[in-house]
């Protein structure tokens, strides 16, 4: 009896087998160097990411929780909203000790203090930057602790905290770590290098452009999903009450197929089956040709067709279609923009276009955008006590975010356009 059992289980599991050529018997090794190359490449990949892009993101968000905190008042004269959730992550920071760490304005806590001082105590104000004494131990008594003691506490735990869940939300890093992982996975089974195969979608900007529709309105697909959930447990809990009979089918083996036997089944088939079906939950039961509550279950498919399959189904679609065509849209905004128009005066092409290669001459000479870069980057590495007149002039105006300075609607063109004409 034994011996009949396990060859019944040798007849249900049987053993898989790959035959290879003896001729291309290196083909294993092969694929086995490639996928140790690949998973190398993938770490690669992060660890570069991690040390070059990372710090830049770092830099971004401490520089807009700077300038958010002293232009703005966040966190000081209003709170942020309920739903930003960045907002209130980014709150840890501006109490750290180290922060800002990696954006170059140092004195932007001092400056913040200084400008709501009329509105704060000094002492509160100060605590909610933390800029009260430090409670770090002093050399001394770290040295009797010992070093790792010491260690502990010179780290700035609530930045590092705060920096590791900006590091984890950065999607172009979580996608390399798994992308990662997966080539790890592939080592043991060829299996988990299919997902690579996305990354074709990641790296061609049209095909990104189908991604990012997905999570465009994230928050939005989410709750809307929710709501489509909670009325599909509405509707089970009434199969479950009162239709429960035409849930239950005869198989050939006899055996009745319970379908809704207990609420969890029923909700499972109700959101797996109904959800899917193109008319509804009405095209998975059994129909209530000549029943008594023939009509109550007409009015029961006909509104859950109704509600899940045409009112909410097509706005989870529409959700998505209409990313799609927004980012599509802003896309091609931005990039008509740029051809069409200069960056910094926002003069049209047509104007300079009036001599050969006018417009690509002037935003190449004369208002190219890496000269404004190089110089705002200038007098940021300058010392302020060295500055000119104008420097300053503009270094005062980029403090206080205006933008006076760059020369919109006005070019050398314009200003010498007689003179230009006459060919002086």
């Amino acid at each position: 009896g034994d011996d009949d059992g396990g060859d019944d289980d040798d007849d249900d599991n049987p053993e898989e087998w790959i035959h290879v050529e003896e001729e291309y018997y290196y083909v294993e090794h092969i694929i086995n160097v490639f996928a140790i190359i690949h998973a190398l490449l993938s770490f690669c990949m992060v660890i570069a990411y991690y040390n070059l892009k990372v710090p830049l993101g770092i830099f971004k968000r401490e520089k807009e929780v700077g300038r958010r905190l002293e232009f703005e008042g966040l966190y000081l004269n209003e709170q942020p909203e309920d739903d930003d959730l960045k907002a209130h992550w980014d709150r840890m920071v501006i109490s750290a000790k180290s922060f800002p760490c990696l954006y170059w304005d140092k004195f932007i806590k001092k400056r913040v203090r200084q400008k709501y001082s009329d509105q704060f105590e000094f002492d509160e104000i100060s605590n909610i930057l933390g800029m009260e004494k430090s409670a770090i131990v002093p050399k001394d008594d770290q040295e009797e602790k010992g070093g790792m003691m010491a260690t502990l506490l010179e780290v700035d735990w609530r930045y590092q905290v705060w920096k590791m869940g900006v590091t984890f939300t950065d999607t172009s890093f979580l996608y390399l770590l798994f992308y990662f992982i997966f080539s790890i996975l592939g080592n043991y089974n060829y299996f988990f290098f299919a997902p690579h195969l996305l990354d074709v979608a990641v790296v061609v900007p049209s095909l990104k452009i189908i991604l990012q529709a997905i999570t465009y309105n994230g928050k939005e697909l989410c709750l809307t999903v929710g709501l489509l959930t909670i009325i599909c447990y509405i509707y089970t809990v009434i199969a479950f009450n009162f239709f429960r009979k035409f849930y239950v089918s005869e198989e050939e083996e006899g055996q009745p197929d319970a379908k809704c036997h207990d609420m969890l089944t029923c909700f499972v088939f109700h959101f797996y089956k109904g959800v899917r079906a193109g008319g509804g939950i009405g095209d998975e039961i059994e129909p209530p040709d000549g029943d008594d509550l023939e009509y109550v279950r007409i009015i029961f498919d006909f509104s859950f067709y109704l509600f899940i399959t045409l009112i909410l189904l097509a706005i989870i679609q529409g959700f998505i279609i209409d990313a799609f065509g927004a980012l599509r849209d802003q896309m091609d905004g931005v990039q008509e923009e740029l051809e069409n128009n200069c960056f910094i005066c926002g003069i049209g092409k047509d104007y300079f276009d009036k001599d050969p290669h006018g417009f690509e001459t002037h935003v190449e000479k004369e208002h190219n955008l890496a000269h404004y870069l190089f110089f705002l980057q200038y007098l940021i590495e300058k010392d302020e006590n060295d500055y000119t007149g104008q420097e300053t002039l503009v270094w005062d105006m980029y403090q206080s975010r205006t933008w006076d300075f760059f020369p919109q609607g006005d070019c050398f063109r314009k200003q010498y356009e007689a003179d230009l004409g006459s060919g002086t």
